[in-house]
């Protein structure tokens, strides 16, 4: 395992944390069954603590991202060092469009 793979495990458990630390919107399913949650299009702000694990879910979310091209981008080279040094960022790019 690269270095890049271990700091990707990490930002892994940190946005499952965040995602869990996060308050539920609805009811629960006994809203879901009763119909008791259908205030879920209301708009609600998020304020103190809230907004601050749902902006940090956010970063560690590009973060993530981010390490996921860059993991794949460079797991693509198997080690080997060919010289050119703009292959890969033209993989890079091909791995980018390709998703649109």
């Amino acid at each position: 395992m690269q270095w890049y793979d271990w700091i990707f495990w990490v930002i892994c458990v940190i946005i499952i944390v965040l995602s869990l630390l996060q308050g539920g919107k609805s009811e629960g399913a006994s809203g879901a069954i009763t119909g008791g949650g259908l205030n879920v299009f209301v708009k609600t702000k998020e304020r103190g603590s809230e907004l601050i694990v749902s902006y940090l879910t956010l970063g560690f979310g590009i973060v993530f991202l981010f390490l996921a091209l860059l993991s794949t981008v460079l797991g693509q080279g198997g080690g080997e060092t060919t010289g050119d040094a703009g292959e890969g960022t033209v993989t890079a790019i091909r791995l980018i469009t390709s998703l649109f």
